[in-house]
């Protein structure tokens, strides 16, 4: 019997897997019929989130990555390759946010979110892109955010660091076109997560609920879906494109007091 599943055969790789965002991925990943290998800086929130996405019915692996560790991102690689025989799909979700005026941060704070979120994303894309130029296909989708898009108040590094996502995003596209990998992004906007609910205050939630034309905040299986469209074949002929998923705010945008 045919699997029409859109992924079925296919094997990914999901950074910051062990809760919020990637794991919405990882599941929706496994539901489409993808083996997962579930990163995530904290070991046993990976673990977790792997036997959870296993009971989908699919192959899973966890282990600790520290994205900013190369050593640590290439054992990741390996661990896939071992597990799986490929690498299909690499999704950068692994990620610090913040709510700090520019005056008030820290410059050592500053460089530690991109690290995570731009450098760590950089690195995850160097240690897959060889099996998957080898395979002569494969799919990268980095989590960047409306942050990377417009200006916020309060989000100087998650900001700075996203919009770098989106840039590295368009320019790793155009290099790794020539050998079948697509490289897109996706730019959520507020998503209700437990990032967000430490960072976001009553004020910022009013403002941010009051800014988005749908006037909610997003779900982390709206995101996923998104992402599972963007490393099927339905989205075949799409690469170096940032889809925002937000709810319309990127077309408002707001500013406010972040403290």
């Amino acid at each position: 019997m045919t699997d029409n599943r859109r992924l079925a055969g296919r094997a990914a790789i999901v950074t910051g897997g062990g809760g919020g965002l990637g794991l919405a991925i990882a599941r929706r990943f496994a539901a489409e019929g993808a083996d997962v290998l579930v990163a995530d800086v904290q070991a046993d929130l990976a673990g977790r989130a792997a036997a959870e996405v296993a009971s989908i019915g699919v192959k899973t692996r966890s282990m600790r990555v520290d994205v900013t560790d190369t050593a640590s991102v290439e054992a990741m690689a390996a661990t896939a390759l071992d597990a799986f025989g490929r690498i299909d799909i690499l999704v950068n979700s692994a990620g610090l946010g913040e709510q700090v005026s520019f005056l008030k941060q820290r410059p050592e704070d500053f460089e530690r979110i991109v690290a995570v979120n731009l450098t760590g994303s950089y690195r995850c894309a160097r240690a897959v892109a060889p099996p998957m130029i080898d395979a002569g296909r494969g799919s990268i989708v980095n989590i960047s955010s409306v942050a990377g898009l417009v200006g916020i108040s309060g989000r100087i590094g998650y900001g700075s660091s996203k919009h770098g996502v989106v840039g590295l995003t368009r320019n790793l596209a155009i290099e790794l076109a020539p050998y079948g990998i697509r490289v897109n992004a996706v730019a959520p906007g507020p998503v209700d997560t437990a990032m967000v609910a430490q960072i976001h205050t009553a004020a910022t939630r009013a403002t941010y609920t009051r800014e988005i034309p749908m006037a909610r905040y997003g779900l982390p299986e709206e995101i996923a879906a998104a992402t599972a469209f963007l490393v099927s074949d339905d989205a075949s002929y799409v690469t170096g494109h940032t889809l925002p998923v937000d709810g319309g705010f990127a077309i408002t945008g707001a500013i406010f007091d972040p403290d």
